[in-house]
């Protein structure tokens, strides 16, 4: 019973993060479009004026755009934990319509594949948080700027690319990928749990013995089948 519990809760987790990934991922690959390939986590970059005498900020420069590697593996990280977010879900639901728990083998393998994903969705959503931190540190000169970061996008920064939305883009972005990282947080505890109980009711060792000779029979029963088909032939 703890264990149709548990892969409930497994199942509604990973519908989380599959809805987490969705929303992270399409401000990302937005921002990608808008920004033509250019990187702006991380930017450099300085307010100039034409008239070196006039203290006015008329035109953002950007010294170095930020490393191409940072955004997509922010895309990366939301595309993996989507695809497996997914592969969860149809796992949980098969399992449950058939009322079959899962051995102890599957249970082990899931709470690897959980705990890379938490891990690599950290670093992701890190990198974009403290990298978009920078960029708006730059555009508005750490706060002394007449203008705050949301409030630029609504102004042409003259950069030859779409700056319209970039602050919601990456807001959003944040928001999905910290509520990725929650839900795979989640469900590594879950895993966890499992592979507890699965110990607890019966042997590793056993489980995994069972899971070979299950392996092992397969072949044999596939080749007596071709041997059959072949006498009746």
């Amino acid at each position: 019973m703890a264990r149709g519990r548990l892969l409930r809760a497994q199942g509604a987790c990973s519908c989380l993060a599959l809805l987490a990934s969705c929303v992270a991922l399409a401000p990302l690959a937005g921002n990608a479009r808008g920004f033509r390939g250019r990187c702006l986590l991380f930017a450099e970059g300085m307010w100039l004026s034409a008239n070196l005498s006039v203290q006015a900020r008329e035109r953002f420069a950007v010294q170095a755009w930020g490393p191409p590697a940072a955004c997509r593996f922010g895309l990366l990280a939301g595309l993996l934990s989507l695809l497996l977010a997914a592969g969860h879900a149809w796992r949980a639901l098969r399992l449950l319509c058939r009322g079959h728990e899962g051995s102890f083998l599957s249970a082990f393998l899931n709470l690897l594949v959980s705990a890379f994903v938490v891990f690599l969705v950290f670093i992701a959503s890190t990198i974009v948080s403290v990298g978009f931190t920078m960029w708006c540190d730059a555009v508005t000169e750490k706060g002394t700027a007449p203008h705050s970061c949301k409030e630029l996008q609504d102004i042409d920064l003259e950069l030859n690319v779409d700056n319209s939305a970039f602050y919601d883009q990456f807001a959003i972005a944040q928001c999905g990928l910290w509520a990725s990282w929650l839900a795979w947080l989640a469900l590594t505890v879950l895993a966890f749990l499992k592979v507890y109980h699965n110990c607890r009711q019966e042997d590793p060792l056993d489980s995994l013995l069972h899971e070979k000779e299950l392996l092992l029979a397969r072949p044999a029963s596939r080749a007596s089948f071709q041997e059959e088909k072949s006498a009746v032939i």
